[in-house]
């Protein structure tokens, strides 16, 4: 079926962004014709994808490699699908590897495709010359900071900035919806977000749940809430259905942010859902772990900041947040903290003043992204 944009997204906070996108063209142009290649967002909005992007969630360069087959193939299948939709414009949503290809093909098959990248590669941390790199392969970037534009000027790259999804959102929790959700009464909650990408759950998640049970163990009166982002939600229903056992999966209908903001303290697998806490104002730890290789290219050769969380980087790099990673990433260290954070309230307060000055610098709330981002596919530059 002939479309007027083609919307691509291969992870959970691409496809969440591009859902939210697909609702802002809705509104300013009823009419329009669309498809996508996407995960549960896009298809509640009846965008149904024509190939499973589920293998593109994993994070590394081992992990990248070992399904690099699988990636080309899946680039393959869809710059067919988008030739064949004959779009005027494709909206490449975050997952830069992938989208990367695609862009690539559909610019050697099809160059009158207007190519429209949403989310750049991070050149200001790591790779600058990826600049050159998406210049050659888009029309368009719609990037979330004012920092990524001086490195695509040489390019002459258009460049829109739209600010951070996560922010923009913001969307204010509820804490008495949250509890009343979780059927939690009383007493403090530890929240467990343990990823969204399935390497996630498995490198991640078991280091977060240890610390939490040792939590527990210590602290029987907190409560213990663990919330996987949907789109893994089954996977680690499968990987760790014994955690029912001394911790609560929060229900599927449970509306994130109420939950979030119901938190007394929260462990994060490091990403997106680090500025959505700070958002609803929940104080908290960042951990991560990757394989060695990955890691060492990434420290030593890649990545320019000290820190790996938004926040912390915008607060000139300093620890605003807690980070545990790879060698700290220990859970005896994790829950050593957080029950640290859970009896000091005053230290609870310091962290969230210190989250919404970070937040003030990445500009919470000055842009609406979706809607930049839709007023950029529906122009004809």
């Amino acid at each position: 079926m002939a479309s007027d944009i083609f919307l691509v997204a291969a992870e959970a906070s691409g496809d969440l962004l591009a859902a939210e996108i697909v609702d802002e063209l809705h509104r300013k142009q009823p009419g329009l014709r669309l498809n996508a290649i996407g995960g549960e967002h896009l298809a509640a909005r009846g965008l149904v994808s024509p190939i499973d992007v589920a293998p593109l969630s994993v994070v590394g360069l081992l992990e990248g490699l070992r399904i690099y087959r699988e990636v080309v193939a899946l680039a393959d299948a869809a710059a067919d699908a988008i030739i064949e939709a004959a779009p005027h414009t494709v909206a490449l949503v975050d997952s830069w590897g992938f989208t990367l290809r695609v862009a690539q093909r559909v610019r050697r098959r099809a160059p009158a495709i207007r190519l429209v990248k949403i989310v750049g590669p991070q050149v200001w941390a790591t790779r600058p010359g990826r600049a050159k790199t998406l210049a050659e392969a888009v029309d368009h970037l719609v990037c979330i900071h004012e920092m990524e534009v001086p490195f695509y000027e040489p390019f002459g790259l258009p460049v829109t900035v739209m600010g951070n999804p996560a922010l923009s959102r913001g969307q204010k929790g509820d804490a008495l919806a949250g509890r009343e959700a979780l059927g939690v009464d009383s007493g403090p909650i530890l929240l467990v977000l343990p990823g969204s990408r399935q390497s996630e759950i498995d490198n991640v998640a078991p280091t977060l749940l240890e610390a939490a049970r040792s939590v527990k163990d210590e602290r029987p009166d907190v409560n213990i809430i663990i919330q996987p982002a949907s789109n893994i939600r089954t996977y680690f229903v499968e990987k760790y259905g014994d955690v029912g056992d001394w911790a609560m999966l929060a229900p599927a209908y449970a509306e994130r942010s109420n939950v979030m903001s119901a938190a007394t303290y929260a462990l994060a697998c490091s990403g997106t859902v680090t500025s959505e806490l700070a958002v609803q104002k929940t104080p908290f730890l960042a951990g991560y772990h990757t394989g060695w290789i990955t890691w060492a290219l990434a420290r030593f050769l890649l990545f320019k900041p000290t820190h790996i969380t938004l926040l912390n980087i915008a607060a000139d790099d300093t620890e605003v947040i807690p980070e545990f990673v790879q060698t700290k990433f220990q859970p005896a260290a994790i829950a050593a903290e957080a029950l640290r954070m859970l009896g000091d309230e005053d230290a609870r307060l310091n962290q969230v003043e210190a989250q919404k000055k970070a937040l003030a610098r990445m500009g919470e709330g000055d842009l609406q992204s979706a809607q930049i981002a839709a007023q950029v596919l529906l122009s004809k530059d």
